[in-house]
């Protein structure tokens, strides 16, 4: 058992049900949900990133609203503030429950993990940045081939930001290949008891396309484009959320609104397809088949006394 004290996460897909069991839970543990949820960082970024709704929420949830849209906000800036959270509600007695489907974000918090420097003002990453704008995101995908091929096989040529990385960590005398199977060692840094939500893939996906046209109905729209007016573009990460990214086309008038929506049903959809790969490479996961489970099923189950 770790030293740092224990932890509840209930992780798995987008639209699978994690928010509403994880309220559930820290309801009857009377503590509060830490989100792991890589874009509910960001201010003014709701209903694209499905963030509970402050009037709705039963319990307290933290490390959503952490910073503006402009800001860069990294996995290891995640860790630091996420863990402090965590170790408040311990120190007070506690059981932390953690909801969220972004991997390597709840990997950085529960397990030991350091992430390798990097300014963001860094002259290398200016520099390859404005290659990638000379090159397109192949071109400079293609680059990084060359120098690197194990780096490139983890990294999808569209992930910019992320092969901007490898080609400084080159730089650096480091593989971001030989990194990232050091992420994959799990030495916990909290003893984490984590619960993973799963379902049918057709029926997830039904989910996903009901949720998006929900999101559309709450004004998903009007929230982009204020968003946009305050400052939100493709250049900085809050601008390559899945939910917003795909709107910049339809704003430039390049695509239908009907063409945004399906894009974002898609891109949804194949980000789900990530969540669980991720998740299933983890033994430590216990599985809830939400299938034959409701979130209220679900908390009473055997399997999930020890909540």
């Amino acid at each position: 058992m770790s030293s740092h004290g224990s932890v509840i996460c209930i992780v798995g897909p987008t639209a699978s049900g994690k928010s509403s069991l994880s309220e559930l839970v820290a309801k009857k543990l009377e503590t509060s949900v830490i989100s792991v949820d890589a874009m509910q960082v960001y201010r003014g970024m709701d209903i694209g990133t499905a963030k509970t709704p402050v009037e709705e929420r039963e319990v307290p949830l933290l490390m959503v609203d952490c910073a503006n849209i402009s800001e860069e906000y990294s996995v290891q800036m995640f860790q630091t503030a996420a863990r402090a959270e965590a170790h408040k509600l311990i120190d007070a007695g506690k059981t932390p429950v953690f909801c969220g489907g972004t991997g390597l974000y709840l990997d950085s918090i529960i397990d030991q993990m350091e992430f390798p420097s990097g300014s963001i003002e860094s002259p290398v990453r200016t520099r390859y940045e404005k290659l990638a704008e000379e090159l397109g995101s192949e071109g400079l995908h293609e680059v990084l081939a060359t120098k690197d091929a194990a780096s490139a096989e983890l990294i999808h040529p569209n992930n910019v930001r992320r092969v901007v990385r490898a080609l400084e960590l080159l730089e650096e005398g480091k593989s971001y290949a030989t990194h990232h199977e050091g992420l994959k060692a799990h030495t916990p840094y909290f003893d984490a008891q984590i619960w993973g939500l799963t379902m049918d893939r057709q029926r997830l996906y039904e989910r996903i396309n009901l949720r998006v046209d929900l999101m559309f109905e709450q004004g998903l729209v009007e929230e982009v484009q204020a968003l946009i007016e305050s400052g939100l573009s493709e250049n900085c990460t809050a601008g390559q959320a899945i939910g917003y990214k795909e709107f910049f086309a339809y704003f430039a008038g390049e695509q239908s609104l009907e063409q945004t929506r399906e894009l974002i049903k898609q891109h949804t959809r194949q980000y789900a397809k990530r969540q669980i790969s991720w998740l299933k490479r983890d033994g430590r996961v216990r599985w809830l088949d939400m299938d034959q489970l409701s979130p209220e099923d679900a908390l009473e189950a055997d399997s999930c006394a020890a909540f």
